[in-house]
């Protein structure tokens, strides 16, 4: 055993060994080529472990007896002689001590090196050897562990002044007598300084006051952090010195590294680009350069980096080398880069926001079709949310295009965007819970465009994408790049068409802009319906439309067809946007069989029988999604008749004059297709005064019933909580009450059938 490990006795009188310089000890740390290797030196050179100690040691040896700031100790377990010492753990030690556990999966109990004290003086010798090598350093070759305790004796002794009965403690020397090589014979000024306390009452300096080396404030800085290297390169740009912070950035050792050009470091377009020089030259003509980028690890990855390269002189101000400061930031980076995408996301849910926006405040200023759809067009493009934006109308019957409002682009221009032919509807994707095709039978383009036959296709509801869309335009016009969507314009069960947007902002058409473009499409729907029945309204001429309809997917239709019977629409009424109460007169079938046919039709809610005649029944049914009233009802059109019999239905029809009748019959024929218009004709508005009601009124209605209505209502009877009963006001008319009650009944029928009929009518 070596008199290193096991110190039975202290020499009296001690030579004078010569001792590590710092910059020696710090040559040593960074000829570590393992992590081991460096935890090893660092325990036997800050902590001043023996290498017998060395192996008897565990994290269950470390007790922290500070927690702000921490402080620790190490508990240091039994040896041979059964001895047991505490030492100092300096906190930069002790985080390495845990790091190297960690890393090994070592228990709390295991040995941080588990080698023999022999193995451990031969690992400090290689390590001395390779410095020695490395920086040509001849007094570096013979280290041992015993010097390593001697440059910890020194350091705490005549560096930091610590008091040498700590120092002797923490150490596990026997006596003051082996300290005494370490301390050098006062000078007249420490003698004066040290007795200062005598005559002033006070130290001469403090503990703050008391100098910390830039080298031990580096070094701190680069031990705190494994994401910063401090490296030193010769004037020529080759490695020259490597520690182990630049091993844990870039994963190279010191024997792999130090003679490689810094070049190293970066990618070969870099290199190409002469970048690693033209940083060295910036560099040398600036006193000092900064940059970042990205820069190459041992393993061939890359991560990002800020990097600060500083020319180091000599007195006679020569070039002998630069330091470089590399500190690795890919995670700032990665979370700017969120933090960037982030910002661009809400940038365009933003812009769609603002375009969608400027659409509402057009619709609600347009006053007719055309003009909806060329402000909408306009305000989309109005921006760099979209390039191009177009409303198509087209018929399904013969796949024509019927119109087109565009903006952005030329019509030519749009047709580079769109498939040659459009697909077969029954390939069509759905769109949501409407109808698959717009007024004309097309939903848009579903598929690429005929220049890129690689672009894929999405959907969400009512929203088509067209991703990879490129085309290019004559006339050097240059060329598109990105994305097409498109969405009908839905009002209920109609499609009016279909608006297109083009767009070349890559990730186009998220989630949250396909829900705002369904949004914008169901507002310019509700607005042409709208404005279609608010020319209806206010219009004083009106044009009478005569439809025949024989598609099988009218139920009625069908069921005069297969049951040879007859339906008169008495009265239309609308309960939402997709579902009619139908009352109609029902001949040539019984109720039973109609109810037959009508349970399994599924746009058939419900049915029931209202009334029997002597040759006819009252039927009221619920009418579901789509027919061909509603179809009508929804382009603007009042219906005012309709019979179904022989497998045909006849509707005659009023809209404005100024309404267009093409667009009405292609959407009667996109959701009917065997249907048409066979006659039409202008005819002035009939509109009836409040006094021409009261006349009219008047006739239908019997003295007995007027009087009845009247002295009802002048004695309060309609009000409520009621201020006559049927009693009191049959008291005061010197009638029964059941008489009352049927003067009333009879009269409110007449005066309903006033307002909601037609008195022309009347058999």
């Amino acid at each position: 055993m070596s008199l290193e490990e096991s110190e039975p006795s202290e020499p009296s009188e001690p030579s004078e060994p010569s001792v590590l310089s710092r910059q020696q000890y710090e040559s040593l740390l960074d000829a570590a080529e393992t992590y081991r290797e460096a935890l090893v030196v660092r325990c036997c050179g800050d902590v001043g472990l023996r290498p017998s100690e060395l192996t008897r040691l565990s994290t269950d040896a470390i007790d922290q007896v500070q927690t702000n700031p921490p402080r620790y100790l190490l508990r240091l377990p039994a040896g041979e002689d059964g001895t047991r010492r505490t030492a100092y753990l300096p906190t930069t030690v002790e985080r390495e001590l845990r790091r190297y556990a960690r890393s090994n999966g070592l228990s709390s109990d295991e040995p941080i090196v588990s080698v023999t004290p022999r193995r451990l003086q031969m690992l400090v010798a290689d390590v001395a050897e390779r410095a020695s090598d490395l920086f040509d350093d001849p007094a570096l070759e013979g280290v041992s562990t015993s010097d390593l305790r001697r440059y910890f004796a020194r350091t705490a002794l005549v560096e930091h002044d610590v008091n040498p009965r700590v120092v002797k403690t923490v150490g596990g020397w026997q006596s003051f007598e082996a300290l005494e090589p370490y301390l050098s014979e006062p000078t007249d000024a420490e003698i004066v300084d040290a007795f200062a306390t005598i005559e002033t009452g006070s130290r001469s300096r403090s503990p703050t006051e008391r100098g910390v080396s830039d080298e031990s404030v580096v070094r701190s800085l680069l031990a705190a952090s494994d994401r910063c290297a401090l490296v030193r390169l010769d004037p020529d740009g080759y490695v020259e010195r490597w520690n182990r912070s630049a091993e844990s950035v870039f994963g190279y050792r010191a024997g792999e590294i130090v003679g490689t050009h810094v070049s190293a470091f970066y990618d070969d377009d870099a290199v190409e680009r002469g970048v690693p020089e033209r940083t060295l030259s910036r560099a040398l003509e600036e006193s000092g350069y900064e940059d970042s980028g990205w820069r190459l690890r041992r393993d061939g990855s890359q991560f990002r980096a800020t990097e600060v390269v500083t020319p180091l002189r000599d007195d006679a101000r020569e070039i002998r080398g630069f330091a470089l400061l590399v500190r690795d930031v890919s995670t700032h980076y990665e979370r700017l880069e969120a933090l960037r995408s982030a910002r661009d996301a809400l940038d365009r849910l933003y812009g769609v926001a603002e375009r969608h926006r400027a659409v509402t405040d057009a619709l609600l200023e347009a006053t007719g079709h055309g003009e909806v759809e060329t402000a909408t067009c306009t305000e989309l493009t109005d921006g760099s949310t979209y390039d191009a934006a177009w409303i198509d109308r087209t018929a399904l019957s013969d796949h024509r295009q019927e119109w087109r409002t565009a903006s952005g682009l030329e019509h030519d221009q749009i047709d580079r965007l769109l498939p040659d032919e459009w697909p077969d509807p029954q390939s069509q994707p759905s769109l949501g819970s409407g109808p698959t095709t717009d007024e004309g039978g097309a939903t848009g383009p579903a598929s690429v465009d005929s220049a890129a036959d690689d672009a894929t296709v999405t959907e969400s509801q009512s929203v088509t994408v067209a991703s990879d869309v490129r085309a290019a335009f004559d006339g050097g016009d240059g060329a598109f790049e990105g994305h097409v969507a498109t969405v009908p314009l839905c009002y209920g069960d109609t499609v009016y068409g279909t608006l297109s947007v083009a767009t070349e902002r890559s990730n186009a058409f998220d989630e949250a802009e396909r829900a705002w473009l369904e949004t914008i499409g169901s507002q310019v729907g509700y607005a042409i319906g709208a404005i279609r029945r608010r020319n209806l309204l206010l219009s004083d001429r009106v044009v009478e439309l005569e439809f025949v309809c024989r598609d099988e997917g009218s139920f009625f239709v069908d069921a005069t067809r297969r049951l040879e019977c007859r339906f008169e629409l008495d009265s239309l009424v609308p309960l939402s946007e997709s579902t009619q109460l139908y009352y109609v007169r029902l001949e040539g079938a019984s109720p039973a069989d109609v109810f037959e046919l009508a349970d399994a039709e599924p746009g058939i809610g419900d049915c029931r029988l209202i009334e029997t005649y002597e040759d006819a029944y009252r039927i009221e049914f619920v009418v579901e999604g789509s027919s061909p009233t509603l179809t009508l009802t929804e382009y603007g059109v009042t219906v005012c008749e309709a019979v179904f019999e022989d497998g045909s239905a006849a509707i005659t029809a009023e809209c404005a004059a100024n309404a267009d009748l093409r667009t009405i019959v292609s959407g009667l024929r996109s959701a009917f297709p065997d249907s048409e218009l066979v006659g039409k004709r202008e005819a002035e508005r009939a509109v009836q005064t409040g006094r021409e009601f009261r006349e009219g009124l008047e006739e239908r209605l019997t003295d007995r019933q007027e009087a009845a209505l009247m002295a009802a209502y002048s004695g309060g009877y309609y009000d409520w909580p009621r201020e006559s009963t049927a009693e009191e006001v049959a008291d005061a008319m010197g009638i029964s009450s059941p008489t009352l009650h049927s003067h009333l009944r009879k009269g409110q029928h007449e005066l309903l059938r006033t307002f909601f009929d037609d008195p022309s009518t009347d058999e």
